[in-house]
């Protein structure tokens, strides 16, 4: 199950507590006092990570807490700090006020940390109020609480390139076969239920990461189906591609499906209908593909260049394909590597 969406309430640990104590060994008289110090309560990290693609681990947990400090021992004896903890989400996700919607960070670059609960101080120990005129002190104090907070993480996919189509269009199969991502594949006349990220790695190591967003339906920016779900995972893609039924499958038309999909971005959004784009027609090795590819370059106003003819599920025009959508996430894309 893809979880993209998660509310949860963090808690870093208490202090220890100082003591009091006093030393006490043969042939030293009075020997003074000897509490030591409560270890510090554990803090609570977020940190973002490429190596996480969804919110999963959070999905089953409500309350997250830290360690912790120990209590202070004689022999000014420090007590151990509490453990801390690391949250990994993926690159992309906000960290929000569930209760005014406020979004209190954005983790978007890989190991970045954000301490958000920071854990309580330890208590002093007797022997740390030692002075010249009270060489006796009869006083410690308290480890102090830790800081808590409840927040919403929310996922938005980061990616140079945003496959986005309807059902049975053929991006599960276009992934499968330009990256190494496995996806479960088939002639189903409904969407997928989670997004697939996976990159495609060229000679010179860099690499071009490419989200398969679920299919968009009419209306999904009133929400219908799942749309506002996969809707705002299209956000943080660099460059949109819009994968097209050239086939014609389930008597639909490449062009109309085209202009549904235009216009439930700009309907979202204007600022994705503004990202740059390429369109792939795929399915052009099925024989009635020939007169809808025609009647597509004729209604298509559009630079031309921005038109690819492929098939998934042969190969045909891939190479050309991945070509272009390097070019282009090179020219506009920030996070191309």
């Amino acid at each position: 199950m893809f979880t993209d969406g998660v509310r949860l309430e963090l808690v870093a640990g208490k202090g220890g507590n100082g003591v009091i104590a006093w030393r006490r060994e043969k042939y030293i008289p009075k020997g003074g006092p000897s509490g030591g110090n409560g270890g510090d309560g554990g803090s609570i990290i977020i940190r973002a990570s490429r190596h996480f693609y969804s919110l999963d681990k959070y999905r089953n947990k409500r309350l997250i807490a830290a360690g912790d400090g120990k209590q202070g021992g004689s022999n000014k004896r420090h007590g151990a700090n509490g453990k801390s903890l690391i949250l990994d989400v993926p690159c992309g996700t906000l960290v929000k006020n569930p209760e005014t919607g406020e979004v209190m960070r954005d983790m978007t670059e890989d190991g970045e940390e954000w301490e958000i609960c920071k854990g309580g101080r330890g208590g002093r120990g007797n022997e740390t109020f030692k002075t010249p005129t009270n060489r006796a002190p009869h006083k410690c104090t308290p480890g102090r609480p830790g800081t808590s907070c409840e927040i919403e993480l929310e996922l938005k996919l980061i990616a140079d390139i945003g496959f986005v189509g309807f059902p049975n269009a053929g991006k599960s199969t276009l992934l499968s076969k330009i990256t190494s991502k496995e996806v479960k594949i088939g002639n189903y006349p409904f969407t997928t239920l989670a997004p697939n990220l996976s990159y495609i790695q060229f000679e010179d190591f860099s690499r071009l990461y490419i989200a398969d967003i679920p299919g968009i339906i009419k209306d999904a920016h009133k929400d219908r189906g799942l749309g506002l779900t996969f809707l705002r995972h299209i956000e943080r893609s660099e460059v949109l591609v819009y994968v097209i039924d050239a086939a014609g499958t389930d008597v639909r038309d490449p062009f109309e499906d085209f202009t549904t999909l235009t216009n439930e971005l700009e309907s979202y959004s204007r600022d994705l209908i503004n990202k740059p784009f390429v369109v792939v027609l795929n399915k052009v090795d099925r024989d009635e593909s020939q007169a809808f590819v025609s009647k597509f370059r004729k209604k298509f106003h559009f630079d031309s260049s921005k038109l690819v003819l492929v098939s998934a599920l042969n190969g045909e025009g891939l190479d050309t394909l991945i070509e272009k959508m390097r070019s282009i996430a090179q020219a506009s894309g920030k996070r191309y590597e």
